[in-house]
């Protein structure tokens, strides 16, 4: 039963922390006396220091250990500072002491974190290459941004309704503008990794998970940027809205299969449609000579980001101003309102109608495709904003076929009930 005592599996854990950190350690230490300090024996028998301290004495023997390894790596760097100026090795050191405390309390973060460390240590060469010659200083820039507007900006903005009918979020907005930046920038590195003519259709595709509506946005900005990757944006955009259909089909399957059951013709039609739609304009931008493909630039654009989130922001007040001037006279026009902004929650609301049987799943069609009727409207007015003419176009086209499509399917299911009755 001792091999189980938790205290030893703790100190088993400190071990291996010390080992894992120490090995990597030692295949950088070199030779002779121009050699680094510390190796693969300093490293673990630090970490099981910082683990026996605080067996001991708790966090204060463990804090009086780790200030003790501080003062002999600070010696130890003083001492060979002609030699090797850097730092990691005796910061690695200090760091090993009190993931071997850590490891006593928490032995899983401990451990984890121990493996964050050594693959960092491991991945000097690739690191130092990735910043200093493929990441462009047009990149960190766009980075801190990011990190800005996330860590930042995020935090301190309000989350509560605000403005004109109490309509804007402007904690909900913001995420909308960081969703928009990150889309851009997935799409940029898609375009980095695979090459501007596969990789944005793929970027659209996946980013529409997050967002349909800011993934056209971040494609139409990407296009009237670099006029070459005009159908490779086209294509990325419109294959979004697949993501569309698929969040609707799973929201619904979570809470009415009867609904789904009836709108499982229209949804079909309205994805094959973006499917066919999307891969003709992925076609075109595979066959289609990019000088630009390769060119580096800005991750995003924080402008266009901005410019999403205030039309968003008028389309939200406009939406309230509609509810408050012709109230709740119907579920078709709640819904229609609602889709301005997500089709998801206003396919929500009239599924759970149907759920708690206040509605019946033939009565929700009209309703659901309302709301994805006023969505489309959505997207195409941001298609036109967001990009120049050509963009719009080409884009708009596909997102009413899209919507025609879904409104097909449901008068195919109504012409094939009539069938039915009269045979």
């Amino acid at each position: 039963m001792l091999i189980f005592d938790p205290v030893i599996l703790n100190i088993a854990v400190a071990l291996g922390i010390g080992l894992l950190i120490g090995a990597e350690r030692e295949r950088r230490k070199g030779e002779g006396p121009s050699r680094s300090p510390a190796g693969l024996r300093t490293f673990t028998i630090t970490s099981l220091a910082g683990a026996i301290s605080f067996i001991v004495g708790g966090e204060m023997l463990l804090a009086i250990a780790t200030l003790g390894v501080i003062i002999l790596t600070v010696a130890a760097y003083w001492r060979g500072r002609e030699d090797d100026p850097g730092l990691t090795t005796e910061i690695a050191l200090i760091v090993t002491v009190m993931l071997g405390g850590l490891s006593m309390q928490r032995p899983a973060l401990a451990a984890g974190l121990a493996v964050t460390v050594a693959v960092l240590l491991a991945a000097k060469s690739k690191l130092h290459r990735f910043v200093r010659s493929v990441l462009t200083e047009g990149e960190l820039n766009d980075a801190l941004i990011f990190a800005g507007a996330t860590l930042v900006v995020l935090p301190l903005v309000p989350d509560r309704p605000m403005g004109p009918y109490g309509a804007l979020n402007p904690h909900l907005i913001w995420i909308l503008v960081i969703l928009v930046m990150a889309i851009s920038a997935a799409g940029y590195v898609a375009v980095r990794l695979l090459g501007a003519r596969f990789g944005l259709p793929i970027a659209g595709l996946a980013s529409g998970f997050i967002s349909s509506t800011a993934t056209i946005g971040a494609m139409g900005a990407r296009a009237a940027k670099t006029t070459d990757l005009l159908a490779a944006a086209v294509a990325g955009a419109v294959l979004s809205t697949i993501a569309t259909i698929v969040q609707l089909a799973l929201v619904l399957a979570a809470t009415s299969t009867a609904t789904l059951r009836i709108l499982s013709a229209p949804l079909i039609c309205a994805g094959l449609t973006a499917i066919v739609y999307g891969m003709v304009f992925t076609v075109r931008a595979l066959q289609q000579k990019t000088e630009n493909e390769t060119r580096e630039g800005r991750a995003f654009s924080l402008s266009t980001a901005l410019g999403f989130a205030l039309t968003l922001s008028i389309i939200l007040v406009a939406s309230a101003a509609l509810r408050e001037w012709f109230g709740e006279t119907g579920i078709i026009v709640a819904a229609a309102l609602a889709g301005f902004v997500d089709t998801h929650s206003a396919a929500i609301s009239v599924a759970s109608l149907v759920a708690s049987g206040k509605m019946s799943a033939t009565d929700a069609v009209l309703p659901i495709l309302a709301g994805l009727s006023t969505n489309t409207i959505s997207k195409m007015v941001l298609a036109r904003i967001s990009s120049r003419r050509s963009f719009a176009l080409r884009v708009i086209p596909g997102l009413i076929v899209v919507a025609l499509a879904a409104w097909v399917g449901t008068l195919l299911v109504d012409i094939g009930a009539i069938f039915e009755r009269l045979g």
